[in-house]
């Protein structure tokens, strides 16, 4: 029987709080909501492109499909005294970067995706992308490690807008007006179907992930009336090649690496 992870009236609060704000700041526009059950476990993996973003793919979720999002949320946010209590209070799920604890909010999300019948948001980038131009980078397995140990579906979902409130790279300067236009739209589930009962290889992984970000991008790419690169940015590839022309050598060049990769972010919603 599914649990009630949150508290319906904090809910409420935080809801009319965060709606109206929003409303103010951004001009939603939403399409694709029939693709996010109604009902059920569910992953919902989205692209990342703004430290704001996860207030916008929540408002996109609680108001646009009707589910309640669950994010996993880094530990040293969890820290914050009011934070912690609202997380605890609507059934997000704390995550410490590169320990054990990593493990343990992966066992925690596959509970309240198996259990609980929870909506859990996830950007399988694991930071927000370093792509010079925007687009979704190479991602995470953990993603598809959940989707095929569960069986649950996986929506892809993308967005486009949130960059003009509050980049990423670059000057961080937030621009709250005039309202920016913050698109979103979600496809039907991933086709995950020829990875099922085959065992979770590093390949299946790869591959299915591949299949993921594929749909993701697929999306975003609708969204923005472009075409999207052939190859998506590889962080870890752009590094080695940034390093290896510091140091005079020579690396192998690619669309992958078009541009050196920043620092990871403060591994918000990894898997």
């Amino acid at each position: 029987m599914a649990k009630q992870r949150e508290s319906r009236w904090v809910k409420v609060v935080v809801a009319c709080i965060v709606r109206p704000l929003l409303r103010l700041v951004t001009k939603p526009v939403w399409s694709g909501t029939e693709h996010v059950p109604a009902r059920g476990g569910v992953i919902i993996a989205a692209n990342h492109l703004s430290t704001v973003d996860p207030l916008t793919v929540a408002h996109f979720m609680y108001v646009g499909a009707r589910r309640w999002p669950t994010f996993t949320m880094k530990d040293a946010v969890m820290r914050i005294p009011v934070v912690r209590s609202v997380a605890k209070s609507t059934g997000q799920i704390p995550i410490k970067r590169g320990s054990t604890d990593a493990i343990k909010a992966l066992k925690e999300a596959e509970t309240a995706l198996t259990r609980d019948g929870a909506s859990v948001v996830f950007y399988p980038e694991g930071t927000c992308t370093r792509d010079p131009e925007l687009w979704p980078m190479t991602a995470k397995t953990g993603v598809a490690r959940l989707a095929l140990s569960t069986g649950v579906p996986v929506v892809p979902v993308a967005h486009w807008g949130e960059q003009h409130i509050l980049p990423y790279q670059g000057k961080k300067k937030l621009s709250l007006f005039p309202p920016k236009r913050v698109e979103f739209r979600a496809g039907p589930p991933v086709d995950l179907d020829r990875f099922r009962d085959k065992p979770l290889t590093a390949t299946v992984l790869s591959e299915a992930t591949e299949a993921i970000m594929r749909d993701i991008t697929a999306l975003q790419a609708k969204i923005r009336g472009e075409e999207p690169p052939a190859v998506p940015y590889d962080m870890k590839r752009a590094r080695v090649q940034a390093r290896s022309e510091r140091d005079g050598g020579t690396a192998d060049d690619g669309p992958a690496e078009r541009a050196a990769g920043g620092e990871d972010d403060n591994g918000k919603n990894e898997a």
